[in-house]
């Protein structure tokens, strides 16, 4: 007689799995079970073209596209590869309407359709229905959705948790088998409802996002990074589903704090100064108060004046120029891992 799981299929953003509350969490009492028993990872989203100028991704789904959609072995995961955007992939541009990558929130979720309805908004909906619904136990077990950035930030894993032990331990896989490659993991801390890019949808997911590379080229070296770290997720999912435990680990992940504009004509709203030379390339290197941030286009310098010591990340994205945004802000933070394996029969 097959046993039923679903009672403990716990979405991203759901406390913590088979933890003891002994006390508050992270505080004086808490206390971890030895292991942690997890639902196999059985369905996989491989996304691309979300941003339908971000090759990389878009090339690596075509590829995968051509193989079978499920490898050998009982252990392999169902691989669905899925074209996000598929009209803005076909023009090479970032979207056709408005960002896609910011359209997966309950709400936009559950807008109305009319002929009026921006492309993108018909798409995540239709996106949600194939790979979800959002939050329910129908979803897939993980979505990984693929993207470029124009900044230097090697290899991240963004996710909506800072709990997500699949994703967790996945990002720690690649950071170990690919020590010639910064790897780093990403927390925007949103409520699931939120929750605004493609990979909330999964019970798992995060965005895999790999530059420097410039939008609408493929670059071997960024083709080769994201190649291994797309083959190494599912290295270690075939493995979890197999039944290796993955011990306990101490990570450091950043977690967003907040934004940062370009200085802008208080009339034009035109932007008046570039990222400063010793900040340009730099994600991730510690900003201190008096750290220069700008080099304004009469030449002045402009710094940071933040009393806490923070990271930049997406510095000089060349998409957020529309947000409004020159780079983001990062709190950084050790977070303690527990050992996991597929859940079994007795484990339930």
């Amino acid at each position: 007689m097959r046993v039923s799981v679903e009672p403990y299929l716990l979405h991203i953003n759901t406390i913590f799995f088979r933890w003891a509350v002994l006390g508050t969490p992270g505080g004086i009492g808490w206390k971890a079970m030895e292991v942690v028993s997890l639902p196999a990872v059985s369905r996989v989203a491989i996304c691309g073209g979300t941003h339908g100028n971000e090759m990389t991704g878009v090339f690596l789904v075509k590829e995968l596209q051509k193989r079978k959609r499920k490898e050998e072995g009982a252990e392999a995961p169902d691989i669905l590869p899925v074209i996000s955007n598929p009209r803005a992939v076909q023009r090479c541009q970032r979207y056709i309407e408005t960002d896609l990558n910011r359209c997966f929130t309950t709400a936009t979720l559950s807008v109305p359709v009319s002929d009026g309805t921006p492309y993108e908004i018909q798409r995540a909906q239709e996106l949600n229905v194939f790979l979800g619904p959002k939050g329910s136990v129908k979803s897939v077990d993980l979505v990984c959705d693929l993207h470029n950035t124009t900044a230097n930030m090697g290899l991240c894993l963004i996710s909506y948790s800072e709990c997500d032990w699949i994703s967790l331990h996945i990002c720690r896989h690649l950071q170990k088998e690919m020590p010639s490659v910064p790897v780093r993991y990403i927390h925007y801390d949103v409520p699931l409802s939120e929750a605004y890019s493609l990979e909330s949808v999964g019970k798992h997911g995060f965005a895999m996002e790999v530059g420097p590379q410039p939008h609408g080229v493929v670059r071997a070296d960024v083709w080769g990074t994201m190649t291994e770290g797309v083959r190494l997720v599912l290295d270690w999912i075939k493995r979890f589903n197999s039944g290796v435990q993955f011990d306990d680990k101490v990570m450091e992940i950043y977690t967003l704090v907040k934004t940062i504009d370009y200085p802008r004509d208080p009339e034009t709203q035109m932007i008046t100064a570039t990222i400063h030379p010793q900040l340009q390339d730099h994600d991730f290197c510690l900003l201190h108060q008096g750290d220069p941030l700008f080099l304004t286009f009469s030449g002045n310098t402009e710094y940071y004046r933040g009393e806490e010591p923070l990271y930049p990340f997406f510095v000089n994205e060349s998409a957020y120029y529309e947000k409004g945004i020159a780079f983001l802000l990062a709190r950084k933070k050790k977070v303690n891992i527990p050992s996991v394996r597929v859940m079994t029969r007795e484990s339930v």
